[in-house]
């Protein structure tokens, strides 16, 4: 579905200067931490482009996971602090888990992984919590998000999908 398309024309929108990487022949190299002395901490560019940002709570009606890939729900969470890594790990995952369950009919449910970001109290070194991202980027790619799966179901204990 392209932006242009009438389900989004009227929708609500800000405009934000995203970054996008340029293509480039050489592999991405990206280090989230600081690179070895000398070495730059990415050998990507840049390049500075203005999108519209679109409210999608206004069309929540209308979209579903099976249709547009995503959904929206209203979820009450019990957590008081999401800077608290105990917090979110023995409240909000069980609770992420038994809504995924509700809403898609899993039986099982998975959750691996998360990341804080706040630029105003990350300390690196201190904390493990991150600055914001700056950039358009993906977490994994076809094979590195095989690859990554398999590496956490097999520390769980899970040898194959059912």
């Amino acid at each position: 579905m392209s932006r242009d398309n009438r389900f989004f024309s009227d929708l609500k929108h800000v405009e934000a200067e995203l970054n996008y990487l340029t293509p480039m022949a050489e592999k991405l190299v990206n280090y989230a931490y600081e690179p070895p002395a000398g070495v730059p901490r990415s050998n990507g560019k840049y390049e500075t482009h203005k999108v519209p940002i679109h409210n999608a709570r206004e069309i929540s009606d209308k979209v579903s996971l099976e249709r547009q890939g995503f959904d929206f729900t209203a979820h009450k969470s019990k957590v008081s602090d999401f800077y608290d890594e105990d917090e979110i790990r023995s409240v909000y995952y069980p609770e992420a888990k038994q809504l995924l369950k509700e809403l898609i009919g899993a039986t099982e449910v998975l959750i691996f992984d998360h990341t804080l970001r706040n630029a105003e109290i990350s300390q690196p070194g201190e904390n493990e919590i991150r600055e914001p991202v700056k950039r358009v980027h993906n977490d994994f790619t076809a094979k590195s998000g095989y690859t990554r799966a398999r590496k956490v179901l097999t520390e769980q204990g899970i040898s194959r999908l059912a």
